[in-house]
């Protein structure tokens, strides 16, 4: 596919790294010569310095014959513009990073009357996977599939879970369970687990079921199952007010501080059932006054990826039982990791990630195409969503039958809003949503599963 970005900020750089691997034509257009200059010497593609907005610039791109164009700019108004100048000029498709909520909930607007195929909100995004995790507190991360019937959640193994030291199959002997452990790092190495697997404490673990199952599977391993009531958040951010709608509307309550004043004053008209407070959420003095550290939970996200860092290290040594924060800079994440903070957000990868299976549905919009791409263990594998149609080829065929290639596993099937862990003798059939565990093979349909 011929695919023009326009934009190489945090975003825009991550969405090309990513889809620089997957046998593109990539053009990325900016104005930063700096920025440019990176990304020429980094990554393999055709970088057009300028304005996107050109149409002088975007025809120089050849967006005349481009399969799709995204907008990823600082600017939503930017993206808008750049997305209806590429469609009139002959783009197939286009992408707009859209952040302000009154544009975002326009969308459907956007979509029908410029010509807008996807919208994509990272604060939005970041928000949802926030309440996701908040929801499940002995997880790092937690994403649905399915409409939220298949959550795959990432976990570390601790010495008290009863799991460390023992089989797989062992465990699920002594204590059966509808949930499957798709994938385990340690030591740096991935690892798709089978029955003689044997998780030991520290272990990085991802494991795939049904919401229903995964409550049993927790309680199976003795992990606390207290639900998060209070969350306070530092930093009065876009995400902050999406994540405080979704707060309401799951029935947890927030507490957040916010250090500019007027912006306070439109946090709590925007979020009446919010305790806003106006102050320097690094001052421990007040932090004490308001208890803000006495919550369930804490989130840090300020747009200092440093004061996120310091915060959420002393929310975790105040005892805050959920600690998470959003990062942008990798050596940041990586320090945070170290440090024992495992609830990491960053919306640019959620942004490149969403933005990356709709690239690949539309590689293959004939066949079972991609619905949905969540990317775990620092992108080393992937968690990709099909739905099994006409195209599909082993239709009615038991999966011990087919020739898989190596490096994935078929680690659920949702069919009739039934999850199902699949085994040797489980079939696809016709409409299922299959959920494929790969590493680094760049699944664009459901076919692609077979050598």
């Amino acid at each position: 596919m011929k695919i023009i970005i326009i934009g190489n900020g945090k975003v825009g750089y991550t969405l090309a790294k990513q889809l620089s691997g997957e046998d593109h034509e990539l053009v990325l257009i900016d104005e930063d010569a700096d920025t440019m200059q990176e990304a020429e010497t980094t990554l393999d593609l055709l970088c057009l310095e300028g304005n996107g907005a050109s149409i002088k610039v975007q025809l120089e791109a050849g967006v005349r014959d481009a399969d799709l164009a995204i907008a990823v700019t600082g600017y939503d108004e930017v993206n808008i513009m750049c997305c209806l100048i590429a469609k009139k000029l002959g783009a197939q498709h286009t992408v707009a990073r859209i952040r302000n909520p009154e544009y975002f909930n326009e969308a459907n607007l956007l979509r029908r009357e410029i010509g807008l195929d996807m919208v994509i909100n990272p604060e939005y995004a970041a928000a949802l996977e926030i309440a996701r995790i908040l929801r499940v507190p002995s997880a790092f991360s937690v994403e649905s599939f399915g409409r939220g019937l298949v959550d795959m959640i990432g976990f570390y193994v601790s010495e008290s879970d009863g799991l460390a030291g023992i089989p797989l199959s062992e465990f699920n002997r002594q204590k059966p369970n509808g949930v499957l452990m798709c994938a385990a790092i340690r030591g740096g190495k991935i690892v798709v687990p089978n029955g003689d697997f044997v998780p030991l404490v520290g272990d990085k673990v991802y494991v795939i079921g049904s919401q229903r199952e995964m409550d049993r599977f927790f309680r199976l391993l003795g992990r606390p199952s207290n639900p998060i009531r209070k969350v306070s958040v530092l930093g009065g951010s876009r995400i902050a007010v999406y994540l405080g709608w979704e707060l309401e509307r799951i029935g947890m309550k927030m507490k957040l501080v916010e250090l500019d004043e007027e912006k306070c004053e439109e946090l709590a008209e925007k979020l009446p059932d919010a305790l806003v407070i106006q102050g320097d959420g690094t001052d421990r003095h007040l932090l004490e006054e308001e208890d803000v550290m006495q919550a369930d939970a804490f989130v840090a996200l300020t747009n200092r990826d440093e004061e996120n860092l310091l915060m959420a290290l002393s929310a975790q040594r105040a005892g805050v039982k959920k600690v998470i924060a959003k990062m942008s800079r990798p050596n940041y994440i990586d320090l945070m990791r170290e440090s024992g903070v495992d609830s990491i957000i960053s919306p640019k990868d959620i942004t490149a990630a969403q933005i990356t299976a709709y690239v690949r549905s539309l590689a293959n919009s004939q066949g079972s195409a991609v619905e949905h791409l969540y990317k775990l263990l620092d992108g080393a594998m992937e968690a990709v969503m099909f739905t099994a149609g006409n195209s599909t080829r082993f239709l009615n065929t038991p999966l011990k039958d087919l020739n898989l290639k190596s490096g994935l596993l078929v680690a659920a099937v949702v069919r009739d809003r039934r999850t199902i862990i699949p085994d040797g003798n489980t079939q696809i059939l016709d409409g299922d949503k299959v959920i494929v565990m790969a590493k680094s093979l760049f699944l664009q349909d459901l076919n692609d599963i077979l050598q």
